[in-house]
């Protein structure tokens, strides 16, 4: 029985007649191969100059001869190479490649690379009859003079035939992958927790499409996968538990890809072919080729090789990929959103017991003034115990979940802005807020808020309790003592610098002390505000007294990649899932087994 065999070709010594002045092939980490020109010799280190204008230096075992005279398309058949090594051969492919010449021969081997898109042309009827009764090498290489060479010797010479493949059939391949993606989306629906405060999820997925090779591809289903993963997680909206630990996988997933991730011009190639492509195919069949050894017949140069995680910086990424980094920011910010806007829905109807005191009837104030106060002031800071509460227990949530300090610092610092324009608006339009003594009730209240940052800590807080400046200020007018003395100008730049002339007019006019029977400031100061808000009015500007509310996202995807430290994923260990599973073995820490 005929076999097409080839063996695996051992890379040689470089020839002795590389000198100064020769055109050759130096390895390359990133592209495999690099063509330049040797300048100097020292030894067995050979120094040449790369056509990208690098000085590199090799060995001399590493360096091969160019071919100089090859045609520009290359050949049909690598026998007719000049140098029959490995640049040699892997530049004759790539040269093809670009042509859409997806065969090669090596002799009766049939060398064939996967075009990443369908070539109707190739394989239509038209073509098929071209090569019947074809004799070997007549044609252009082709599948289709291989079947004919088996078939006639069969059918001829009475010969059994076989032909073998170099991997095994691209069906097992893809059901090999099919299987490993599923059995990777089963294992991330689960909550995998964390080791060493990062999330165990986001580096397993982040392992995986690196070794698989995802980012580097023009289709795959994976990443829509991980994507309906996530999102069928977070369908309930007020699970705050699932939310806090998606935030801390999505913004640790995305830093990971922010920092390897590379858009280039190939993430929007059309099938025509470029020689940027080519450069990244020369070192994916250079992989490939050194992998697994070359079996007769058939050979298939499609499995993109794998290198290390620790060798890995940054990788050219297709569209899905860059697709795929888009959806997953979008998903973070919603998650963001939801856990903000829950927070805000928890604490809303407690804020609108805080901004008034608890009524208490007129004898009381007169007859048992300071126990009716305490009783009131009790009560009101009871409401504020209650927002603090719901401060430290999103607080606590987020810290369980490692969610990243810039995030949480995100949404307190929303939150708070959130607290100072329902206060401020409420004290504006509500008359009876506008008291001395319900001033003193919401100065208690801050306090509270106060001192939740304090505890908090800057690390999470931030600049929460500057959100608040409106609040504040606004309460800091109700409490002063002896307003009709203040002047225009003490008010607007020393009391409430950033009330505008409109907020500070309406709560000047509203202003009633209920415990002193004071006055408000001086008509003099609420004329001079009537005039300036006119001056005001004249020039355009706005003369609503009341705040928005900012529900924006107030970060970006750079934002997030500055403020995390980097997250090294080479010691998580795999889940129990897919820990026994052969196909995840390149999951395994150095101290279980090596990186593959």
């Amino acid at each position: 029985m005929n076999r097409y065999r080839s063996r695996e070709r051992k890379r040689e010594v470089a020839p002795v007649n590389i000198i100064v002045g020769s055109h050759v092939w130096i390895e390359d980490p990133g592209l495999a191969w690099i063509d330049g020109e040797v300048v100097k010799i020292n030894g067995e280190e050979v120094h040449a100059q790369t056509t990208n204008g690098k000085t590199v230096v090799a060995k001399i075992a590493n360096v091969f001869p160019k071919d100089m005279e090859a045609l520009p398309g290359g050949v049909d058949d690598m026998t007719k190479l000049s140098y029959l090594h490995e640049p040699g051969v892997l530049n004759n492919l790539a040269m093809r490649y670009e042509l859409n010449e997806i065969y090669t021969y090596t002799g009766n081997i049939l060398i064939a690379v996967n075009p990443f898109q369908r070539l109707p042309h190739l394989y239509d009827t038209h073509m098929m009859e071209q090569y019947k009764g074809a004799g070997f090498g007549e044609l252009s290489p082709h599948v289709f003079a291989i079947a004919e060479v088996a078939y006639r010797a069969m059918i001829n010479e009475g010969k059994s035939n076989s032909i073998l493949s170099e991997e095994k059939p691209q069906k097992y391949l893809n059901e090999k992958q099919q299987e490993n993606q599923e059995l990777l989306v089963k294992c991330i629906s689960q909550n995998l927790g964390y080791a060493g405060g990062k999330p165990v999820a986001a580096c397993v997925i982040y392992k995986c499409l690196l070794h698989w090779r995802s980012f580097e591809v023009e289709r795959t289903s994976v990443f829509d996968r991980i994507i309906q993963t996530i999102a069928s997680a977070i369908e309930v909206p007020d699970n705050n538990e699932v939310l806090a630990y998606w935030l801390s996988n999505s913004a640790t997933l995305l830093l990971l890809l922010q920092r390897t991730l590379k858009a280039t011009g190939a993430a929007s190639l059309t099938p025509q072919r470029r020689r940027t492509t080519s450069a990244s195919l020369f070192g994916r069949m250079s992989q490939g080729i050194r992998a697994s050894p070359q079996s007769a017949g058939l050979s298939f140069l499609n499995r993109q090789g794998l290198t290390k995680l620790d060798d890995l910086r940054q990788v050219e990424a297709k569209y899905p990929a860059l697709l795929f980094k888009q959806q997953l920011t979008a998903y973070l910010e919603k998650i963001y959103g939801m856990i903000r806007d829950n927070l805000k829905k928890e604490i809303s109807p407690l804020l609108g017991l805080c901004i008034q005191a608890p009524r208490t009837s007129r004898a009381s104030l007169v007859k048992g003034r300071a126990q009716a106060n305490a009783v009131a002031q009790q009560a009101l800071i009871a409401h504020w115990q209650s927002i603090r509460k719901s401060l430290n227990s999103y607080l606590n949530l987020m810290k369980v979940n490692n969610a990243p300090p810039f995030v949480v610092r995100k949404v307190f610092t929303q939150i708070f802005s959130f607290i100072n324009v329902q206060l401020f608006n409420s004290l504006l339009l509500r008359r009876e807020c506008c008291s001395f003594s319900n001033g003193e009730y919401v100065k208690a209240g801050l306090a509270e808020l106060e001192q939740w940052c304090g505890e908090a800590t800057d690390e999470y807080a931030g600049s929460a309790w500057d959100e608040l400046r409106h609040i504040r200020q606004a309460v800091g007018f109700l409490v002063i003592h002896q307003k009709p003395k203040k002047t225009l100008d003490e008010v607007t730049r020393d009391l409430c610098p950033v009330l505008s002339i409109q907020q500070l007019y309406r709560i000047s006019t509203m202003y009633w002390d209920d415990k002193y029977g004071t006055h408000s400031v001086s008509s003099d100061v609420i004329a001079n505000m009537r005039v300036m808000m006119t001056e005001d009015s004249n020039n355009a500007v706005s003369s609503s007294f009341l705040l928005d509310d900012d529900s924006s996202i107030p970060f970006t995807v750079e934002d997030i990649s500055k403020s995390m430290q980097q997250v090294d994923v080479n010691d998580i260990e795999p889940p129990q899932l897919i820990r026994e599973n052969s196909g995840f073995g390149f999951l395994l820490t150095r101290k279980e087994g090596s990186v593959s």
